[in-house]
């Protein structure tokens, strides 16, 4: 792992005529050691063990378990004031700010949203939740849900008729959604399992028609069901290890390093990451995961920092399976809602998941208990340097001289894989020096699959919602939607949007020779009903701009965002799920800032009915022009699964890009020099 320049440290005035002494370095040391953490972090720093550990003891001090049944669902940081935030940046040695926690828990079976003063070691805020919906499961509860199958009697006896060993069988706990239902159901999830018995792959051999229902909260078995018989698909051919492969192989690589002998050119002061021309902030969230925070840019033209993103986070991951059939209609999960985006996190592994350049960094959440979980190598921050070209040109028409200049590439990756279940999600946040800022998520690891009775397609004359993958083995069609939160601040928080149109403009001047041109017609949005924006075949150019400020030759600032490959839903409106999931209607949202607006599917998204999300937030249609604006953009796959994608899924990519547009006076790297040269052996190829 590299040796990046790491710095914990609290700033402390000192007069500049000072005279520094030995004496005097140490008695610095001595009071910087002694400082109480909370005094020494920035706003936006996530809780850190001992702030968990001081949360839990609070909260139980006013609901000791003695009286109280008390879980801890969701313990995060409870952020300060976005001005308070920005005056601090502005100004971080004028006063230290109160660290304070949002905290979600269950107390008997009630759900509280709890405000802890970490400064004043109080709880200022306890309010009791009566809507609809649920909060984030905890890992706990679902492993003890899991669990419960083994000491059924009727689940026993259904394993026993299919002839599998009951010591092979594993169980997942899957959210149940809402269709339509009247009356508040109690906080239950569904289980399911699997069969191993000769694979690791367990996803790949469901124990099908077998279901129970399993209330969380006196954690019993209320309901079963063993509807039929379906062949469980065999193991042959599943396992996904490296050492469980056989030949024939694929063609061996040569050996491929990355080297940075002089180190890495990035600085990392807690949670602070400055690289190149980018400064921004690092977080952890047990819900979103990672956090970008406070990334401005520097231009070398005006000697200053400018900002470009207050925040940026997933603020949902909505996943509808299109297969009807009992065991599987309700399975349209809200991941980072229902499971958590962050608590799916997993450790990266060194030179596999992440290149041999990379710095590790851990996180901690609150376990069920209250108390601080660690979670090792949860991110990896690398410079990537992949034989891309940042810009070049060849010039060859002046006479006798060929003039040729190139600079490669060069970016900072900020890297987190969360396991949801069967799927993992790949994300990445990628900082150029160019200013733009290009963010990617790669989806991989198992498929769903539902157990059948087809062994070749020729069979099929049914509906069966999927592909046949292998044989009893078919690949569930099914969608991913992520939703992106970006406060971008253009060089200020006063923003607007704006949409431009590539028109085709007939030409009505017979003597020029063409026909048509294209122009772009520009509109700013006025409201939040304006921008909500459908991608699709009109070729659209989405700004943010700051319209109080200009460059020197008139255009105003601002930043473009690039859609990836655009996908919208396909389900219909009043349809349960895409009511709860409406967020995704469009690619493309406006929203005012607002600080408790931050969840795209609300709040509460177990058991949601859809009343609380950023499509019943826009519904207000607020004024959105030259204000603090929040733009949400919302990155979709269609999946429909082929044998490739068995039995382990090839990445499939997408994302978006924040390119800054008329932000500079002109090509901000032009003046880059290359990064430092490595004298490589002469290594010429055989031909």
């Amino acid at each position: 792992m590299p040796m990046a320049k790491i710095f914990h440290y609290c700033p402390l005035m000192i007069p500049p005529m000072f005279p520094f002494s030995k004496t005097l370095f140490f008695l610095l040391f001595y009071t910087l050691s002694i400082i109480p953490p909370h005094l020494c972090q920035h706003p936006l720093d996530p809780l850190t063990p001992e702030e968990i550990t001081l949360v839990q003891t609070i909260v139980h001090s006013s609901y000791p378990n003695s009286t109280h049944i008390l879980t801890f669902q969701y313990v995060g940081l409870e952020e300060p004031p976005k001005p308070t935030v920005l005056s601090w940046i502005r100004n971080p040695s004028r006063k230290n700010l109160h660290r304070q926690s949002f905290v979600i828990a269950r107390i008997d079976q009630t759900t509280h949203e709890i405000i802890v003063d970490l400064s004043l070691r109080r709880i200022i805020s306890d309010q009791v939740y009566n809507g609809y919906g649920y909060p984030l499961f905890t890992f706990e509860e679902q492993i003890a849900a899991n669990q419960l199958p083994f000491q059924y009697a009727p689940f026993l006896e259904s394993i026993n008729k299919r002839g599998l060993k009951i010591e092979e069988v594993v169980c997942g706990s899957f959210s149940v959604g809402w269709f339509g239902e009247k009356k508040r159901s109690k906080r239950i999830v569904k289980v399911m399992c699997y069969y191993l018995d000769g694979t690791i792959n367990l996803y790949m051999r469901p124990i099908e028609a077998i279901s129970l229902i399993v209330d969380l909260e006196d954690m019993k078995i209320i309901d079963f069901k063993d509807r039929l018989t379906v062949p469980v698909p065999k193991a042959e051919g599943t396992d996904f290890r490296g050492s469980m492969q056989t030949p024939p192989f694929g063609p061996l690589l040569n050996g491929i390093t990355v080297a940075q002998p002089h180190g890495p050119s990035f600085s990392i002061d807690g949670h602070k990451i400055r690289w190149a021309n980018w400064d921004f902030h690092l977080s952890f969230d047990a819900r979103a995961g990672p956090v970008i925070s406070l990334a401005s840019i520097f231009d070398v033209e005006k000697h200053k920092f400018r900002q470009v993103l207050y925040k940026g986070f997933v603020s949902e991951l909505f996943v509808p399976y299109m297969d009807l059939t009992e065991e599987w209609y309700y399975r349209t999960f809200f991941d980072a809602g229902e499971y958590g985006y962050g608590l799916s996190a997993v450790p990266l592994e060194p030179l596999r998941d992440c290149p041999e350049n990379a710095y590790f960094m851990d996180a901690y959440f609150a376990s069920q208990n209250g108390m601080p979980v660690q979670m090792p190598n949860i991110f990896c921050i690398f410079e990537r340097f992949s034989g891309d070209i940042m810009w070049r040109h060849t010039e060859t028409l002046i006479p006798g001289n060929v003039v040729r200049e190139v600079r490669p590439e060069v970016s900072l990756v900020v890297r987190m894989v969360s396991t949801v279940g069967n799927y993992d999600y790949i994300n990445d946040w990628e900082f150029k020096q160019s200013g733009s800022i290009k963010v990617t998520v790669g989806l991989t690891g198992l498929l769903e699959v539902r157990g059948s009775i087809y062994t070749h397609k020729d069979q099929i004359e049914e509906e069966v919602f999927g592909t046949l993958l292998a044989e009893n083995t078919m690949g569930a069609h099914h969608d991913h939607f992520l939703t992106y939160y970006l406060d971008v601040d253009v060089d200020g928080y006063a923003n607007s949007f704006v949409k431009s149109r590539m028109q085709m403009t007939p030409v009505t001047d017979d003597k020029l020779p063409r026909k048509s041109y294209w122009r772009v017609v520009s509109e700013t949005a006025k409201t939040e009903s304006d921008a909500r924006i459908k991608l699709g075949l009109d070729q659209a150019d989405l700004l943010v701009v700051n319209p109080n400020k200009r460059t020197h030759i008139g255009n105003f600032i601002g930043y473009r965002l690039i859609p990836g490959s655009t996908t919208s839903p396909l389900l219909s409106h009043n349809d349960y799920p895409q009511i709860r999931g409406a967020f995704t209607n469009y690619n493309v949202w406006v929203t005012p800032y607002n600080k408790s607006e931050k969840w795209a599917g609300g709040l509460y998204a177990d058991q949601s009915r859809g009343d609380n999300t950023l499509a019943t937030w826009g519904l207000r249609n607020r004024i959105i022009e030259n204000r603090d604006i929040v733009l949400w953009y919302t990155v979709g796959f269609h999946h429909v699964p082929c044998q490739e994608d068995f039995p382990v899924m090839p990445a499939l990519s997408s994302g978006f890009e924040l390119r800054p547009t008329n932000f500079f006076e002109r090509n901000p790297v032009l003046k880059f020099r290359p990064p430092q040269s490595v004298q490589w052996p002469n290594c010429s190829a055989n031909r």
